[in-house]
């Protein structure tokens, strides 16, 4: 990465399955992510409980001395619902209180395999940054292949005019661990002119929570 400048990443967040998936693959990659994080001093943010590969992540990221911290909504821990959090644990109210805690308390984000959930949270993300909510990086670990028809619609979409070629760049990908955390960590974020002048600000409530309340 000789002559770019290189963003300061300390803590990544990681949207992933809550199951292993069906090739070993997925949970061999996850595993490997974490020794990468560790390698490069980067501490976790994730969903919490040890389920799938939420719980291989956290694992693999506290086996090589990184800090982890498992946000997670109550309701998940009735009845040890997702299994006990590897490391630090917060609980939130709802989802979206767990989206916002995720977004405000790491410098960028990591999607793995999942299904619904992952990339709900996922697409949450892209499109906070395309509202200039935050302009930290996203990208996607595509293992074996896993994110090529979405990344393949997502073009699709582009085409159709319903996505920008500036929005576009917002979504990064790689096939391996390092090449995803150069590319978070090389990636440049370009505001659109219009979206750029909207106004977000922190609400008034006393747990200071973001307030995602347009004002125009």
């Amino acid at each position: 990465m000789e002559g770019v400048l290189v963003r300061k990443i300390k803590k990544i967040c990681v949207f992933c399955g809550a199951n292993s998936g069906k090739d070993v693959a997925f949970v061999n990659a996850v595993f490997h992510l974490g020794k990468v994080l560790g390698k490069r001093k980067i501490d976790l943010v994730y969903g919490g409980g040890k389920l799938g590969l939420m719980g291989c992540v956290s694992t693999a990221v506290a086996q090589h001395e990184r800090q982890v911290l498992g946000i997670i909504p109550s309701a998940f821990t009735i009845n040890n619902l997702v299994g006990e959090t590897c490391g630090k644990e917060i609980k939130v109210a709802t989802m979206q209180e767990r989206l916002v805690m995720m977004m405000e308390l790491s410098d960028a984000f990591i999607a793995l395999p999942g299904g619904f959930g992952t990339l709900e949270e996922l697409f949450q993300m892209i499109s906070w940054a395309q509202l200039n909510i935050h302009n930290k990086p996203i990208g996607v670990l595509n293992i074996n292949g896993f994110f090529n028809c979405l990344l393949s619609f997502v073009d699709h979409a582009v085409k159709q005019e319903f996505i920008t070629p500036r929005a576009r760049k917002i979504l990064i990908s790689a096939t391996t661990a390092d090449e995803l955390v150069d590319k978070l960590q090389a990636f440049r974020f370009e505001p659109d002119p219009a979206l750029s002048k909207l106004k977000w600000s922190p609400s008034s409530s006393q747990k200071e929570k973001l307030d995602l309340t347009l004002r125009l």
